[in-house]
This record gives C-alpha cells, sequence and structure tokens, in this order.
C-alpha cells in the first residue's frame, strides 16, 4: 500500500515516536514488532511532521534517529502536529464542509431538510455521492457532541443550527501558557490554530514536550476519575515489553516536575491494592461501569500518600523505609532553610544545634531521595538509610566520585 502521511491510529504512531525519536537509542534492525517495511513507512510519515527536528547517528550497530529540539527555536511545541494528521474518508470531509455551509447561514434546520440541501449540492456532480438521512443524523450528533452545532426541540422535531464562535482573539497568551505547559495542551494549540498569532511571549527552561504523546490516555483517564468509573487497560511492562490487561479504578494523576511523566494512582482489582502505573506505557483504556468503592480507594490513596516521596507506593507500613541526613547551615544562608523547607514533601525538620538541621522521611522508597539529596551533598555531614545497602551504595557512589576528581583518600 502506497505511504500516507495521515494516520488512523494514533496509538501506532505515538509508539514510534516514543521509542525511536525520543528515546533515541534504537536502529531499524532494532524494532521487531512489525515489519520493517512498517517501520519505513512510519518513519516517512513522522519525517513529514519532524523533519526539522530529526537527527541521525551512525554506529557500529547502524543509524540511529532521534529528535533534537531547541526550546529557544522551536516556538510551540512540534509534537502537537502528529495530533492534527487524523485520516479521514472522502464521505467525511465531504460531508463535512456541506454541513458547515448550510448550516453557516444562521437557520435552524431538521436532519429532513438538511438532507435534502446536501442532496442539492450533490446533484451538480456527475457521479455525486450520496448520504441517507441516517448518516446525517449521526454525523449531527456527532458535532452535537463536539460542540461544532446545537439543538433544539420544536415540537416533535429536532433542529440543528450551528454553534455561536467565540471571540478568542484576546486569549493568545492563556493559550500560549496552556498549550506548552499544561497537561492536555494540545486542546490549547488546535485552539490557537483559529487565530492569527503565531508569536508567543513564553519560553521555557524546563519544557517536558514528550508527554504530548500521552494526552489521548490522560483525557480517559481523568473523564474515568471524573465519572468515578473503572477502566480495562492494556499496559506494556518497562523491563520485558510484554502486554498486559488490567482492570483498574483510577484515582489521581501524578505529574513529575523532575521528568516531565504522567502516573496514574489506581486500584488494581486483581490484585486488590492501589499501584501506580506510567501513563506513556498504557496503551489503551476504555472505561467500565461507576466504582461503587471509589471514595473508600480514594480515602485509602490519602492515607498512602502520607509516604510517597515520588510514584512508589508503601505495600504495607511494615515496608515502609526511613531515610534522614544532617545539614551543615552557614550564618547568612537561609536560603538553604527556606529551601528544606519548600521542598520537604513528607518529611520533616529539625533544628539540632546553631549550624545543623536535620530532615527526616518515612517512604514508600527511600532511593526516590538520592537525587534530591545529592543536591544538598556538599553541606551533609551525617546521612542514614534504614536500608542498608541502600545507603552503602550510595556512600559508594560518593568514593567513586572522590576517586574519579582525585580527592580520595578520605573516609567516606
Amino acid at each position: 500500500m502506497a505511504y500516507k502521511e495521515l494516520v488512523k491510529s494514533f496509538e501506532k504512531i505515538r509508539m514510534y515516536m516514543r521509542d525511536f525519536y525520543v528515546y533515541g537509542f534504537k536502529t531499524r534492525n532494532d524494532f521487531n514488532k512489525k515489519s520493517l517495511r512498517s517501520y519505513d513507512d512510519e518513519k516517512r510519515r513522522i519525517e513529514s511532521y519532524l523533519g526539522n527536528y530529526m537527527y541521525f547517528e551512525s554506529s557500529s550497530d547502524g543509524k540511529r534517529v532521534f529528535l533534537s529540539i531547541d526550546s529557544r527555536e522551536a516556538v510551540h511545541n512540534p509534537l502537537f502536529k502528529a495530533w492534527k494528521a487524523k485520516s479521514f474518508t472522502d464521505g467525511d470531509i465531504t460531508l463535512h464542509f456541506i454541513l458547515c455551509d448550510i448550516l453557516s447561514k444562521g437557520v435552524s434546520m431538521s436532519p429532513v431538510d438538511i438532507v435534502a440541501e446536501v442532496d442539492r449540492y450533490l446533484s451538480v456532480f456527475e457521479k455525486p455521492m450520496t448520504f441517507d438521512e441516517s448518516t446525517v443524523r449521526k454525523k449531527l450528533k456527532e458535532y452535537e457532541k463536539t460542540g461544532i452545532v446545537v439543538s433544539e426541540k420544536q415540537s416533535r422535531k429536532t433542529l440543528y443550527r450551528m454553534a455561536e464562535c467565540t471571540d478568542i482573539s484576546h486569549m493568545t497568551d492563556m493559550l500560549n501558557f496552556f498549550a506548552e505547559a499544561s497537561p492536555l495542551g494540545v486542546i490549547g494549540s488546535f485552539l490557537l490554530d483559529k487565530t492569527q498569532e503565531k508569536k508567543t511571549s513564553f519560553s521555557f527552561k524546563h519544557h517536558y514536550i514528550t508527554a504530548t504523546m500521552d494526552c489521548g490516555i490522560l483525557y480517559r483517564l481523568l473523564c474515568a476519575i471524573h465519572e468515578r468509573k473503572s477502566c480495562e487497560t492494556q499496559i506494556v511492562s518497562a523491563k520485558t515489553g510484554a502486554e498486559y490487561a488490567y482492570s483498574i479504578v483510577p484515582l489521581r494523576v501524578l505529574w513529575s516536575v523532575q521528568s516531565g511523566r504522567y502516573y496514574c494512582m489506581g486500584y488494581n482489582n486483581l490484585r486488590h491494592r492501589i499501584e501506580t502505573y506510567r501513563i506513556d506505557h498504557i496503551t489503551d483504556v476504555k472505561k467500565g461501569d461507576v466504582s461503587p468503592d471509589f471514595d473508600k480507594y480514594r480515602t485509602r490513596l490519602a492515607n498512602i500518600e502520607k509516604h510517597m516521596w515520588g510514584a512508589s507506593v508503601p505495600i504495607a507500613k511494615d515496608k515502609l523505609q526511613t531515610v534522614s541526613f544532617t545539614l551543615f547551615v552557614n550564618e547568612g544562608e537561609e536560603y538553604i532553610i527556606r529551601r528544606l523547607e519548600r521542598e520537604k514533601r513528607c518529611g520533616s525538620i529539625e533544628q539540632v544545634d546553631e549550624n545543623h538541621y536535620k530532615f527526616t522521611a518515612t517512604v514508600a522508597d527511600e532511593w526516590e531521595l538520592t537525587p534530591w539529596i545529592r543536591t544538598f551533598i556538599c553541606r551533609i555531614t551525617n546521612i542514614s538509610f534504614s536500608d542498608k545497602e541502600n545507603e552503602k551504595r550510595f556512600k559508594n557512589d560518593i568514593a567513586a566520585m572522590c576517586t574519579l576528581y582525585g580527592i580520595g583518600g578520605e573516609k567516606v
């Protein structure tokens, strides 16, 4: 089949963009889930959206393809383009423009009258398309659901008219910020396309654009949470690549400010416990029935969150871990204390003496704190992990760093 730029399934292009173009460590031969022909087609398709940001690196294993996007030069998130390439049939696009033209006159019409107008439009062609009343009704209901048209009852008839357009020309600053910095920012990008303004007043030091590919899954999970429903999900294992089906009750979405990743906290109906799922590993979500125990699960999650530093969930109270460290804070360095207070999350701070402060946290996974702890490394005078293997690992890392920089010989 000839290569086409438009896509039917966003999940397929989401997978390719993540594995090949975001992580950038796979070669053509590493991809064995589909044929190499499929890879070539998807590669050309993505190049049509992101050609200016694609780079190649040759190695002994082959050529690797990756994305490199400089936020100083890319005014808008280029990954939004993939969402705007959904395929459609000839009938879909034909009926869309005819319906929009018919209803643009500002009058309310019944489906019967609309069908008659559609036939009149098409009658000028030698071999016109035909649309029955059922097809037109379905399309009108679809457009009503998405807000393109509105309906009103008149006696027993249902009349449709075009929805009023809202002037958003004065909202461009808000939409620019929302599109680049908020979950489901692709909605802001679609709205910006309706304006003539292409410039933006914003630039971002930490611009997490890869979550763009998860907007579809994120939206369905947020809807399920709002409606208090369970979901049938397909989740890919990060370690093995195997796909599993789980019935979960989504409870909360977490957004990492360090990596930009989204996580879903949900109750697993099979394992009977609350677990964390990386949204970029979820390939499908189908809403089920309303969960009668939704409030109970949310209460349980609130108790668990008291001991969550990141996304790790404690299995039981006796499995919790405690980490503590003491910092030296000199006179005039009160900003260190303010930073501790601001970033302590579920931890606590105790002043030991005039120049020493002790931080303590009881968490599900103490190793999650280590990247944050390392930012205080030159001030730490004492550190303790309840898991001594973690403590040994942390201190060995510091010893290795000292050796690397030629400052060995001191006991860590």
